[in-house]
């Protein structure tokens, strides 16, 4: 059986912070705001991981409030969700979109896709990352933030029985 998650992100931009996105350092006179790294691609990556498995959400493992967490690198998060569903399912594809005015993920992309391909230890051909900009509306549109989706298919190793 195969099972899909669809998952959702999005951080405030704010000066003082670096900008991680997929697990690459991006130069950009902004980060992003966030009790993690606040990588936003990836935290959009575990709340599909994490939905597709039927585990709940990133706040229910890594919450704000944990002190754990704090600028946590987020390809740790990552990891640990991989762990957390490899009893139970193997992870077929990722397909990430990041919203954004600026900055242009062009250039990093592979780097990206590569890191999140390792995190997952899928091969990187399924892993895919792309970037729209909201031509102009909203909070993305005004560049205040940053948002991202992400959807995955998991592929059932059987349920356990209830």
């Amino acid at each position: 059986m195969i099972s899909v998650g669809l998952g959702y992100d999005s951080h405030r931009l704010v000066k003082g912070r670096a900008l991680v996105l997929g697990g690459v350092k991006i130069p950009f006179e902004k980060g992003l705001s966030g009790h993690s790294d606040a990588d936003v691609l990836l935290h959009a990556v575990i709340d599909a991981l994490l939905g597709g498995g039927g585990a709940g959400d990133i706040g229910t493992f890594y919450p704000d409030s944990d002190p754990r967490w704090k600028g946590a690198d987020s390809l740790r998060l990552l990891e640990d969700t991989r762990k957390r569903l490899l009893r139970r399912f193997s992870i077929e594809n990722v397909d990430v979109t990041l919203l954004a005015e600026a900055p242009r993920i062009g250039p990093y992309k592979n780097r990206m896709r590569a890191k999140i391909a390792r995190a997952l230890h899928i091969p990187v051909g399924r892993v895919n990352v792309k970037a729209k900009t909201n031509e102009g509306m909203g909070f993305v549109g005004r560049r205040e933030g940053l948002a991202a989706l992400a959807v995955c298919a998991l592929k059932s190793k059987g349920f356990p029985k209830r």
